[in-house]
This record gives structure tokens, C-alpha cells and sequence, in this order.
């Protein structure tokens, strides 16, 4: 392996009705420019399932309800797997440049999360018109904005 080094750009902040991404200071001009998106991929450590065990997981045993038996980890978006990373596409409620944060209006990470990259959702590049998916989750939404109102714990074994 070579001399990869992957380190925290800032840390997930939830604190009453506030959630939002608080880069090291150090960080904060890489946020210039990010004003007028709508939405950014956060790219942060799933530092609750970095353990041997976790890391060591590579296929999962009936993950969904209506999936496969067993699946391997790079099926899911499971944070059991070799290096911990979680992306979440989120919606921007804010931008604060000299401050180094970034609002947000929800993400799937804990307080303290460590974040390690954020990255512009740009529909040209990242958005496919027409994704194909196994049967036996294609009735799950077409969209972030869809998924509100679905039951997902309705298709979870966890």
C-alpha cells in the first residue's frame, strides 16, 4: 500500500434545531463558490463501525426483507466494510464561507461525525436518468425527494 492518508476536513454538528457541517478553519475557503448549489455529497467516517470485526465484514445476511439471502458489502450501503465511508447527498440550507459552515436541513450521521470530503451535486455528472436495479427493490422511490414518504422500515432487516 502506498503512503494514502486520509484525514478530516471538519465534523458533523447537531445541536437542538441546527445540523450542519463545521470545517476546521483551515478548510474554509475550499467553500467558496459553493453558494448557489442546492444540494452536496458529504463524504464522512463511519467512525462507529471502524473495529477489526466492522472492517472485516465484507457479505451481510439478509440485509433487506425482500433482498437476496446474503449480499456483499459493495451491494449496500452498509458502514460495515473495509474503510468506513458513508456518503449522503444532502440538501443546503446555508453557506457561511468565512465561518466555515455549511447548513444543513438533515444528514444520516451522528453528532461528531467526521467529514472528509464535500463534493457539489451536479446533475450533468451525477444524476442517471435511468438507473437499473434488481427486481426486488425496484418499487423502492426514484428520488431523494420521492423516499420521504416511503417505509423504508418496512424493507430493513436492522
Amino acid at each position: 500500500m502506498n503512503d494514502m492518508k486520509i484525514f478530516s476536513i471538519g465534523k458533523i454538528v447537531k445541536h437542538e434545531e441546527t445540523v450542519c457541517i463545521k470545517l476546521d478553519q483551515s478548510f474554509a475557503a475550499g467553500l467558496t463558490g459553493l453558494e448557489g448549489f442546492s444540494h452536496i455529497q458529504v463524504l464522512w467516517w463511519a467512525d462507529k463501525c471502524d473495529n477489526q470485526a466492522d472492517r472485516s465484514t465484507l457479505t451481510e445476511r439478509e440485509p433487506y426483507r425482500n433482498g437476496p439471502d446474503e449480499m456483499g458489502v459493495f451491494a449496500l450501503h452498509s458502514p460495515e466494510r473495509p474503510n468506513p465511508v458513508a456518503v449522503s447527498n444532502v440538501n443546503i440550507a446555508g453557506v457561511d464561507v468565512t465561518r466555515g459552515i455549511v447548513y444543513l436541513y438533515y444528514i444520516d450521521a451522528f453528532d461528531g461525525t467526521e467529514v472528509i470530503d464535500l463534493k457539489p451535486y451536479v446533475p450533468s455528472i451525477d444524476r442517471i436518468d435511468k438507473p437499473v436495479v434488481p427486481d426486488w427493490c425496484s418499487h423502492w422511490p426514484k428520488s431523494y425527494e420521492e423516499s420521504g414518504d416511503f417505509d423504508w422500515e418496512a424493507e430493513f432487516n436492522f
